[in-house]
């Protein structure tokens, strides 16, 4: 077994033209994460399906779940999907090891340098596109409008730490079940680490200095973890250790949160009147930052690929290029509306007039802007990611780290404990991958 593939495993209308599938008696297994934006697309597939005669066989599963899943199929070759939804970590490392189906061969009409230079680049190696985004994202603030009013503040379309800090006291009543700020605190390198980790850009802190030592016994570190436990155990919801993006989505949608920092594409959710309570009380913002050139905000795409070990790779990129068409948002925007379309991946979009009235979407387009994952931090460092770092390794390291963070938010350990055990393993595994001596 590799060195990849052990650090791998260590976490636990475009239809018919382009491709020469065959359509009968085929079935892809598409593996995906029970967001919002996938289920609508899960509804939609009927009118692929119809169109091809391909039959579509879903595995849907929690974010943490679905990354050990495909993971380990894909690291071992085991061919158990044809369609893998993964992000901007996975694409270059696994695309540069030969893991994934190129997609260079989409069809003309399809239309790929449509697709933001900032996404689009997330998921090429070398000049070769192994990964379609389905739907791009930053981070951002959601906040009730009403609460911010109510308590005498004006949130700046570009707030520091501080005022988030003075707008969280200000909103929280407990008593009444409302808290004033909702954050991850779910354990998982995609989950509380990738809130925690951008937040630490702002705060000047980095995973890595220049040589690859581990930097949690730093002071920036320690001012990024503190502040965000005291954030979270004066202002939070209780159990928030036990949160990640789908229970904060809840948690706003019912009311019971002035401001919730997380993804763009929640946006469409928290304003959808058939599902939230305050859909007409929501207002957005930049993502903090604290003075130092670096804003609390990261950079992701959820995206198909084609693991290699796939038996119909040909039909796997027809549905690719149906599912992250411009037809497909047309198709979402006619039955659903245009704030509930697949934000985050095309220029096109951003041009729409009609897109162009959705409250949340120059936001959305300004914060994926601002995201440099060449430059996350404010110090030189030797890696790329906003949220995370591009290494094989990070998937277990991350992990780790976000259970010790966790862990101290549920009280079970101090803050200066949490990152002296985070700086112990995140040097031991280093040293282990050769990365330092």
């Amino acid at each position: 077994m590799t060195t990849m593939i052990r650090a791998l495993l260590g976490a636990t209308a475009l239809t018919a033209t382009g491709f020469a599938a065959s359509a009968q008696d085929t079935t892809l297994t598409i593996a995906t994460v029970n967001n919002g934006d996938m289920i609508r697309m899960q509804g939609l597939a009927d009118a692929f399906t119809e169109e091809t005669g391909i039959a579509l066989e879903w595995v849907t599963l929690e974010e943490n779940v679905l990354r050990q899943r495909v993971t380990q199929d894909i690291a071992t070759n085991g061919g158990q999907f044809d369609v893998m939804t993964i992000g901007t970590y996975e694409v270059p490392i696994w695309g540069a090891q030969d893991w994934l189906v190129s997609l260079n061969d989409l069809p003309a009409e399809y239309d790929v340098d449509d697709i933001l230079p900032a996404i689009r680049g997330g998921l090429t190696v070398d000049g070769e596109l192994y990964a379609a985004p389905f739907y791009g994202e930053s981070s951002m603030v959601m906040y009730r409008t009403d609460l911010m009013e109510a308590a005498g503040l004006e949130m700046p379309d570009a707030p520091t730490w501080d005022f988030i800090k003075e707008a969280a006291a200000a909103m929280t009543d407990k008593d009444n079940e409302i808290y004033g700020i909702c954050l991850r605190g779910k354990a998982g390198w995609g989950e509380n680490m990738a809130f925690l980790t951008a937040m630490s850009n702002s705060y000047g802190a980095r995973w890595f200095d220049m040589d690859w030592n581990p930097q949690f016994d730093s002071e920036a570190w320690a001012n990024t973890l503190n502040d965000y436990l005291d954030l979270m155990n004066s202002y939070g919801p209780p159990g928030a250790s036990g949160n990640g993006f789908n229970e904060n989505l809840a948690l706003f949608q019912q009311g019971k949160c002035g401001m919730w920092i997380d993804a763009t594409v929640a946006a469409s959710f928290v304003t959808n009147p058939n599902d939230s309570t305050v859909a007409d009380k929501v207002g957005f913002a930049l993502a903090p930052d604290n003075g130092l050139g670096k804003r609390g905000n990261w950079l992701w795409a959820w995206s198909l690929a084609v693991p290699a070990g796939s038996d119909n790779p040909d039909a796997a990129k027809q549905f690719i290029a149906w599912a992250t068409s411009k037809d497909y948002t047309a198709l979402v925007a006619e039955n659903e509306g245009w704030a509930n379309v697949p934000p985050g991946t095309r220029t096109s979009l951003y041009e729409n007039p009609e897109y162009q009235e959705v409250p949340f979407a120059q936001m959305t387009l300004e914060s994926i802007n601002a995201a440099d994952p060449t430059a996350p931090t404010v110090d030189e460092v030797p890696y790329t990611g906003v949220q995370f770092v591009a290494i094989p390794e990070f998937q277990s390291i991350g992990t780790a780290v976000g259970q010790t963070f966790s862990a101290a938010l549920a009280g079970q350990m101090s803050a200066e404990d949490a990152l002296a055990q985070a700086q112990a393993l995140t040097e031991r595994e280093m040293k282990r991958a050769g990365y330092i001596e």
